[in-house]
Order: C-alpha cells, then structure tokens, then sequence
C-alpha cells in the first residue's frame, strides 16, 4: 500500500481520456495517401523514425505530428507531393485537433473519490494549447490544482516538478500508461509509481520488464488504485 504521499500525479493522454488511437487512425490515413503516389515499403515505419527524429526540434502533440506527416511524405514521394496532398495531410491534424474527448471508465469517479484527501495534479506531455483545450472540454479539470504541460518526462524534468510542488520524492506518486515516460524517472526519484496499461501504445513508450521497486504497483484499471493508495 502507498504511504505518505501527499501529491498525486496523472499522465493524461490514455490515462483520463483516449489519445493513441486518434494517431493511429490518422497513421493509417497517412499511409493510404502516400501509397497512392506508388511508394512501396513500411511506410508507418518510416513516419515513426521521422517523428522520434523530430522529437528534439517538435516536443511531443498532434502539431508536432503533423509537421512530420508532411516532412515524411515529401521525402517518400521525392518531393512529387501536391499541394492538394498537403492540405489533405493538414486536415487529418485539424480533425485530430477537433475530436471530442473521451474519457476513460472510472476517471471521474477515481477523481471524486481522491480530491478530499490529496492535491491532485496533471502531468503530461505534447502541446500547452492542446492540452489545455483537452483539459477545459473534459470537465474534470475542478479536480485538479496544477496542470503541467511538460516538454519531455525525464527524471530531470521530474526534479522541477517535484521542486515546483515543493514535496520530497516519497511524498510524491505518478499514475500512468507509460512505464517509460509515468513511472519509471519516478521510481528513480524514490517517489511511487502505478502503471494502468493502455490497450493501444505509441512504439517510443514501450519498455522492456518492469521496474523491480516496492513503490511500483500495476493494476488492470484505474478504479484500482483506490486499493492501492488504501480509500
């Protein structure tokens, strides 16, 4: 069980609504468009290594894909790529952009549930405008004194989250779908971490195993972490 923390973390893409399968779904369009200008091979393959290339320049969010849809598919095409195609391309990003938000089973229960005993914060990546657009549609946003739109989630970017909160590590506990971005530079601080596996993952997100920690704990959905935390 979780003791003394007094700060409560959530990732929120594919931990408070539905995020990942939006990408695919404008993934799969991507390659139907490029396909038709006879490329040939992995095209999804190539788009993932133009986005983890981008990563440095673009951070994270459907801005930032966008940019590397129309950068991957000029470099697929040899440049033959109308601009008929480019608008097309834009539009997968707009219509991302505009999706309503779906929130994941249990969040606003959870939500209810923790409030009383905790400060509740948001601590994700992608694009501060997005995000907060996100944040504001989903109607959960009362639950929360602190959204933070982070560039990266590194264990030093958790050290200034940590130091803004002014908490100790172990008084601090991250929920999440990504081991790699949610719980692990956490654990790594000597604060807890609870994975909620998503269904559907970005390839960058996967790790290998799982952390051999006692502040680590896994569960099926986020209704369980209740048990975990002990209300």
């Amino acid at each position: 069980m979780v003791e003394g923390i007094k700060v409560i973390g959530f990732d929120a893409d594919d931990t408070l609504w539905v995020n990942e399968p939006y990408y695919r779904e404008a993934e799969n369009q991507f390659v139907d468009l490029v396909a038709a200008y006879g490329v040939n091979g992995n095209i999804a393959g190539a788009l993932f290594e133009t986005e983890i290339a981008n990563l440095e320049l673009y951070g994270y969010g459907i801005k930032a894909f966008m940019l590397s849809l129309v950068e991957c598919a000029i470099e697929l095409t040899d440049g033959a790529l109308t601009a008929q195609t480019v608008s097309r391309i834009i539009g997968i990003g707009k219509s991302m952009l505009e999706r309503p938000i779906e929130l994941l089973d249990d969040v606003k229960y959870v939500l209810q549930r923790l409030a009383p005993h905790y400060k509740l914060i948001v601590a994700t990546k992608g694009d501060l405008l997005d995000q907060e657009r996100k944040m504001r549609k989903s109607s959960i946003s009362k639950y929360f004194h602190h959204i933070e739109v982070m560039s990266d989630k590194r264990e030093l970017h958790y050290v200034q989250l940590l130091k803004h909160l002014d908490i100790a590590p172990d008084e601090f506990l991250m929920i999440g779908n990504s081991l790699r971005s949610d719980i692990i530079p956490p654990l790594e601080l000597g604060a807890w971490g609870i994975y909620v596996p998503f269904h559907t993952t970005w390839a960058h997100e996967e790790v290998e195993g799982e952390p051999d920690s006692d502040r680590y704990f896994q569960v099926k959905q986020l209704r369980e972490v209740l048990k975990v935390i002990g209300i």
